[in-house]
């Protein structure tokens, strides 16, 4: 009786025995074979029917960590086809003209990234002297497809600006937005006057900066004015850059009726149309567009923008317009676009 009890015992142990080796067998043969087994979606199967590169998920191009990840060399295939790529377009000014505005609103573009500071590295010396490989690493990742662009509104009247940027790229695309001059400097002045108000500082009116109290003539020296007086800056960029190579976008437009503004310069990028109607929605609270990026992402503009402007002396109004005039006038001719300016 006990040797047959130890029979079924051993006959139990070398089934259980070679169920184990095979087991074991099965395992090796499977990691050896991993590495030669091909994913289920291949990044071939991520590109279009002529072989362009579909659009990326936008969130990738901010993922936190990607540049500690590129340091330590531990980068995936997905993230090493990120760079800092420098701009191939940026948006030179004007202050107040609606320079955050149009950022925001190209950055609807999936081809479209964005730098989200003002880096103002060919305005600032000091920034200028840590060289161009400093202000590469300020750019976003992007792929090689898209377009970076960033925005330093003081590039405009900054005069060493056109030569710094000619020096990096003498082909960048340019973009500038300007508003009615007249309101563009009240605007200016009511951005300055927040700032004191909010350190409980005094500031002077806009009349007695905008008007010489000596001559009763119109203030050239105060910088306010010497912005909005567009043609003067814009020849000093020609002297590096063709027209061609500048966009003119209507700010005022761009807060009304933003959509068709955006599909010129959509166009003057060379970039496939993509934002429509869709991606801009009117906030009656707000007072003007916002922005959908899609069903559940909407952004609007920061509420410091759409500050109400004191109450300026009408003829003070008509002489800086009746001042603006023949400037408007040349700037006109020179970029080809007519505003509705007085």
């Amino acid at each position: 009786m006990l040797f047959k009890q130890q029979a079924l015992l051993r006959q139990k142990l070398l089934v259980l025995g070679s169920l184990a080796i095979g087991s074991l067998l099965y395992l090796v043969a499977r990691v050896g074979s991993l590495d030669r087994l091909q994913p289920l979606c291949p990044i071939d199967g991520r590109f279009g029917p002529h072989g362009q590169e579909e659009i990326p998920l936008r969130a990738l191009q901010f993922k936190r960590g990607l540049l500690h990840e590129f340091r330590k060399g531990n980068a995936t295939k997905e993230q090493i086809r990120l760079h800092n790529l420098l701009p191939k377009a940026i948006i030179i000014g004007v202050r107040k003209g609606g320079t955050r505005a149009l950022l925001e609103m190209l950055n609807l573009h999936p081809a479209v990234v964005k730098a989200s500071q003002e880096i103002h590295f060919f305005d600032n010396d000091e920034n200028y002297a840590k060289g161009i490989e400093w202000y590469r690493k300020k750019m976003p990742f992007s792929y090689p497809h898209q377009i970076t662009i960033e925005k330093s509104p003081a590039y405009f009247i900054t005069e060493e600006v056109p030569e710094r940027i000619y020096k990096m790229n003498s082909s960048i695309k340019l973009l500038i937005i300007v508003r009615e001059p007249t309101t563009r400097a009240i605007s200016d002045y009511t951005q300055v006057l927040e700032g004191k108000e909010r350190k409980n500082k005094t500031y002077y009116k806009f009349e007695k900066l905008a008007i010489d109290p000596n001559t009763c003539e119109v203030n050239t020296k105060y910088k306010a004015v010497r912005t909005s007086i567009y043609t003067k800056h814009l020849e000093r960029w020609l002297k590096y850059f063709p027209i061609e190579q500048f966009h003119i976008v209507d700010g005022d437009r761009l807060i009304a009726e933003p959509l068709p503004e955006l599909q010129l310069v959509e166009k003057f990028l060379n970039l496939p149309p993509r934002i429509s109607q869709y991606n801009l929605y009117f906030n009656a609270t707000r007072g003007f567009y916002c922005l959908r990026f899609n069903i559940v992402f909407n952004k609007c503009l920061a509420g410091s923008k759409g500050r109400i402007h004191p109450e300026v002396d009408t003829s003070v109004i008509t002489k800086l317009r009746k001042f603006f005039h023949p400037f408007n006038q040349k700037f006109y001719q020179i970029t080809g676009r007519t505003f509705n300016w007085p």
